[in-house]
């Protein structure tokens, strides 16, 4: 079953992805053609097909064709034509045959609907909440008092707010939407549009949809409060790390580092707090400090830099075990959990490991045919309870449940770096109370299409500082 968010999420990562979204609708077009000759008895019949300004009006116009020859169709717009979508919709409201009858508003409700014998609700194709706005009110309102028959497209027009149409059918497109049931939807019958399960696990900018703009009336701090813990024997990463969450939208970035990295980090930009540690490595008698910064914190960005040495490991664990905060894992972080999983089970987050990372976490050597590696992943976040953002050529994302692929980034990124770049936008991400999956999701596709700009740019000449620059144009693009 798709949730509302995912279908609008699935339509932008077709577009992005070069799908033919014209395609999908002469294939919807046709289907629900089919139900309606098949299922409802259309041939010779009167058919009303109401229409809004969306994807959803257009599968109606096809539709509209596909019956002008066995049965009396009128399509009624419920707004003026030049409301209709730019794109297929507004293509296939041009190709309307003669045979078929087009009315424009100002729309009487209740005589059209007299008129018909069956009636097409091809107005509404997401589901909203509050109140149902005029004209939609009246179509809604004209068409379940009427009696008639009523196929509903894609998903019944009104669904989620206080009014919503009583269809007799309706014509699912690709997958059952989240809420439909026979008791809202009527019949539900599944019309397949050709969308592979390939093409519905690729991330692309439709993840995006998930990122929570703030508000006209926000204060510091509403998008987020993160602390990075990170940095001793690496002095780059933990800036790397905090600018990231800086550049993907965080308000207000803290960073512990050891005493050997702080006044490298402090020196890198003055947006950074930075605290110093006791000593020139993360150690266990850190972990109180640690936990107390991180009591102000909205989410934590844990192991870039870190190093290996197993009294850092120690205390990473130490700390995990005592955080409750959602927490992003990378590099010498990943290190200490594989040391002893139940430092994070149960916790909400992302942990982000590479191929070797993955085997010291799991066990598991991943497989060379993606098919295998993306039910290797979603197999091990299942049992580790974390989101999973396995990276490499093809990012995988798992969660257990659900599980996607990212196919932004290039070659010119195995650079150091941009691990501890992408660790920074999860944690940004989480900081604003995006959920794990939908964090690494966005953080997946942000990174990478930032270093594909990069590279298009500097080629291999790029470095992980390059990405810093190019994550707002990501936000720009796409937000």
């Amino acid at each position: 079953m798709l949730s509302v968010q995912e279908m609008r999420v699935l339509d932008a990562n077709l577009e992005y992805h070069g799908v033919s979204i014209e395609t999908l609708m002469e294939r919807a077009g046709k289907g629900i053609a089919k139900v309606l000759l098949e299922r409802m008895e259309a041939e010779g019949a009167r058919v009303l097909i109401l229409s809004g300004t969306g994807n959803n009006a257009g599968d109606g116009f096809v539709a509209a064709r596909f019956l002008k020859d066995q049965a009396q169709v009128t399509v009624a717009l419920a707004k003026p034509r030049e409301a209709t979508s730019k794109g297929p919709a507004q293509v296939n409201l041009g190709r309307l045959p003669p045979e078929v009858k087009l009315v424009e508003p100002p729309l009487e409700a209740v005589a059209l609907v007299d008129g018909a014998d069956i009636l097409v609700d091809g107005l509404m194709g997401t589901g909203i909440q509050g109140a149902l706005r005029e004209p939609y009110r009246a179509l809604v309102e004209a068409m379940n008092a009427s009696g008639k028959p009523i196929l509903s497209i894609d998903m019944p027009s009104g669904l989620g707010s206080d009014r919503v149409v009583s269809p007799t059918v309706t014509v699912a497109l690709h997958r059952i939407k989240e809420g439909m049931d026979s008791a809202t939807s009527g019949d539900v019958v599944v019309v397949d549009i050709g969308i592979t399960a390939e093409l519905e696990r690729m991330i692309g900018p439709g993840e995006l949809l998930y990122y929570p703009r703030p508000g006209a009336d926000a204060h510091k701090g509403d998008s987020g409060r993160v602390l990075v813990v990170a940095g001793g024997p690496f002095t780059g990463a933990p800036s790397l790390s905090a600018m990231a969450a800086y550049r993907m939208g965080t308000d207000v970035v803290h960073v512990a580092t050891p005493t050997r990295s702080a006044p490298i980090v402090s020196a890198f930009s003055p947006t950074l707090i930075v605290h110093p540690l006791s000593s020139d490595r993360l150690v266990p008698e850190d972990v109180p400090v640690l936990l107390e910064l991180a009591g102000g914190m909205d989410a934590v960005i844990i192991g870039p830099g870190l190093g290996r040495d197993e009294a850092t490991l120690e205390a990473v664990r130490r700390f995990l075990r005592e955080l409750d905060k959602p927490v992003s894992v990378d590099a010498d972080g990943i290190t200490a959990v594989a040391g002893d999983l139940t430092s994070v089970q149960g916790k909400s987050g992302v942990i982000t490991p590479h191929v070797q990372e993955f085997y010291r976490l799991s066990g598991v050597e991943l497989a060379d045919r993606e098919e295998e590696r993306l039910e290797q992943v979603a197999s091990f976040a299942k049992e580790l309870g974390l989101t999973v953002l396995q990276k490499g050529r093809h990012d995988i994302v798992s969660d257990g449940r659900s599980t996607k692929v990212n196919v932004t980034g290039n070659p010119g990124m195995t650079v150091g770096g941009t691990g501890d770049v992408l660790a920074g936008l999860v944690g940004a991400l989480l900081g604003k109370g995006v959920e794990p999956f939908n964090a690494a999701r966005i953080a997946a596709f942000a990174n990478g299409f930032a270093g594909d700009i990069a590279f298009r740019e500097l080629s291999y000449g790029m470095t992980a500082t390059d990405l810093l620059d190019r994550i707002p144009a990501v936000l720009i693009e796409f937000v």
